[in-house]
């Protein structure tokens, strides 16, 4: 099977992604999207599209499609007076069975968010949640089915910042917490909003294998991004994954680079 995650950006490198989206669509079986949103306008606003999600549904018209929602009301810089909602997309090729799909918040919860103080002024907390899809696909040249959890993040974000914080140790504990419900196979992927080297990420490491660190990675964000951070974006698979590829595609559709992987 092979997988894509990425963090979308709001669409702002629309025609790219539209183009590299139905490129993958041809070998991917599953997308997992960050910084998605969802709207009954479909317009450019603050450089975001408001609809991209329905925009995407009509390319991969050969998925099962699930928005998940973590908080309405505002795009990426400010607030707004129409429907919006923001939050993570997966996508499934419809010939695979799922067994169960939703969300869980891993900080905060739907509708709570609030203003805090930082040192160089005030941020939206806004609170962050998992959407997970429970699939069950063919093992490659076999008859043998596996069941494979993947779970699709989009981590606590502060300012620049992606260091250690009181937020970001409870976001962990609670997607660790969520992880060890399910007794099979796992892969966690998307936007952690993470350093590679934090004790958070520690946490979420365990019994899991970090393939950005594992390939040696140099970084996950593109020529887009201006900030000096080079990284955010992370793929963990549990230790019962076989991996048979795994690479950070090097388009431009993103501040953003998607990550590839395929595995059995």
């Amino acid at each position: 099977m092979k997988l894509i995650a990425l963090n979308i950006w709001g669409g702002q490198v629309y025609e790219p992604l539209i183009n590299f989206l139905k490129k993958q669509s041809k070998i991917v079986d599953v997308f997992c999207f960050q910084e998605v949103f969802k709207s009954d306008r479909n317009i450019f606003h603050n450089r975001i599209k408001t609809n991209v999600y329905s925009d995407i549904a009509k390319i991969l018209k050969d998925y099962n499609g699930y928005f998940a929602p973590m908080f309405a009301g505002h795009d990426t810089k400010e607030k707004v007076d129409f429907e919006l909602l923001f939050g993570q997309a997966t996508f499934v090729k419809n010939s695979i069975k799922i067994l169960s799909e939703g969300d869980i918040f891993v900080y905060g919860s739907y509708g709570q968010e609030r203003t805090k103080p930082v040192r160089d002024g005030n941020f939206m907390d806004f609170p962050r949640n998992i959407h997970f899809v429970d699939i069950e696909n063919p093992s490659a040249g076999s008859r043998q089915v596996k069941k494979t959890l993947i779970a699709n993040l989009h981590g606590f974000w502060i300012s620049e910042s992606k260091e250690d914080t009181p937020e970001r140790f409870e976001q962990s504990d609670r997607i660790i917490k969520f992880l060890r419900s399910y007794k099979h196979r796992k892969i966690l992927c998307g936007d952690f909003n993470l350093n590679p080297d934090t004790k958070s990420m520690l946490i979420l490491e365990k019994n899991m294998v970090n393939l950005v660190k594992k390939y040696k990675v140099k970084s996950t964000r593109s020529n887009l991004h201006t900030r000096k951070d080079k990284f955010a974006d992370y793929i963990l698979v549990s230790k019962d994954i076989k991996v048979l590829g795994f690479k950070v595609l090097q388009d431009e559709v993103s501040d953003h680079l998607p990550l590839f992987l395929e595995f059995n």
